[in-house]
């Protein structure tokens, strides 16, 4: 699989990668034997990135990758994972002495010394300003506990905020063809700068594969059954912002225009990966089949214009006025 770099930190990820929120929490439950197979598949398919959290099944998520990861050494994969979420929201606790302890849990629960990219998680967004929170960063690569530091971002905003910083080496947000407007000026912004762009719930929580309909019926532990107006976390990450009646018309709409030898989630990923200043997309997977699956989005040939045209025209009309306001 083609890989791409992050030009500020030198290291380089699979266009497809990897999110594994879905081998955590907050999906359903998923065992320990199908979460190792989900990795082993995605490895095998060329994928070299694996996005994670230390909130994701409160450190089950990155424990199932130290686990894969010594099973295999024989694997490069750059890992990356996020702190933050398991403490109270505000600002002020995000300082030099917590981020330590957060990412000496999370050095523990991956197994090694230095963690090679480590992101805030979604802070309030004071943080993404102060210049004492990048200076606390910047601590941690010195003390070589992480190769890198980026931020995962709900807004537009936040995204170029911390993009203005020198040593900020990603930039996490939601992208998608139901969210389209990190288009307009973050992707530019990253590529002038050489801040990698990591694309985050690109199939819209599931839409956009094409399999819900206004009757699918999600289990009472996930989080599109939980959070659809943001009740246990921002809105916007939980089909992306968008009303699910509207999100299932639309990803009907989306499915139709799969071109042939496309499947619809392949369809959405492929159309990310063609972004200009995209460096990694992080699918989800709960199975092997879907890992492999998502992976070979990388290898379909580009896509035809007039498919690119008619996402576009699709946004215009049934999305953008629900989504665009506000993330």
């Amino acid at each position: 699989m083609d890989e791409r770099e992050f030009g500020r930190s030198g290291q380089w990820a699979s266009v497809v990668g990897l999110g594994t929120w879905q081998l955590g929490a907050d999906w359903g439950h998923v065992d320990e034997k199908e979460a190792l197979s989900v990795l082993e598949a995605a490895a095998e398919a060329g994928v070299t990135f694996f996005d994670t959290a230390d909130v994701y099944g409160d450190g089950r998520s990155e424990e199932t990758i130290a686990s894969f990861l010594r099973s295999r050494p024989d694997l490069h994969v750059l890992v990356a994972t996020k702190m933050g979420r398991r403490a109270e929201q505000l600002p002020e606790h995000y300082v030099l002495d917590n981020f330590r302890a957060w990412n000496d849990r999370s050095r523990r629960n991956l197994g090694v010394d230095r963690i090679d990219l480590v992101q805030l998680h979604c802070p309030p967004t004071p943080v993404y300003s102060s210049d004492a929170v990048y200076d606390a960063l910047d601590a941690l690569v010195e003390e070589e506990r992480i190769a890198a530091y980026g931020v995962s971002v709900e807004t537009c905003a936040e995204a170029l905020t911390a993009i203005a910083r020198p040593h900020v080496a990603s930039v996490q947000i939601i992208l998608n063809p139901f969210r389209m407007k990190p288009l307009y000026e973050v992707l530019p912004a990253a590529r002038a700068a050489g801040v990698g762009i990591i694309a985050r719930v690109p199939l819209a929580s599931g839409l956009l594969s094409g399999k819900y309909t206004r009757d699918t019926v999600f289990p009472a532990d996930d989080h599109r059954t939980y959070n659809r107006h943001g009740e246990a976390f921002d809105q916007g990450e939980t089909f992306s912002g968008v009303d699910y009646a509207t999100g299932v018309e639309a990803a009907a709409e989306f499915a139709a225009l799969a071109p042939e030898g496309y499947t619809p989630a392949q369809l959405a990923l492929r159309w990310i990966v063609e972004q200009d200043g995209v460096t990694t997309v992080i699918p989800g997977a709960r199975s092997p089949e879907q890992a492999r699956a998502n992976a070979a989005a990388a290898k379909l040939p580009p896509l035809p214009g007039d498919t690119r045209t008619a996402i576009r025209e699709l946004y215009d009309r049934r999305i953008r006025d629900q989504v665009e306001q506000r993330w």
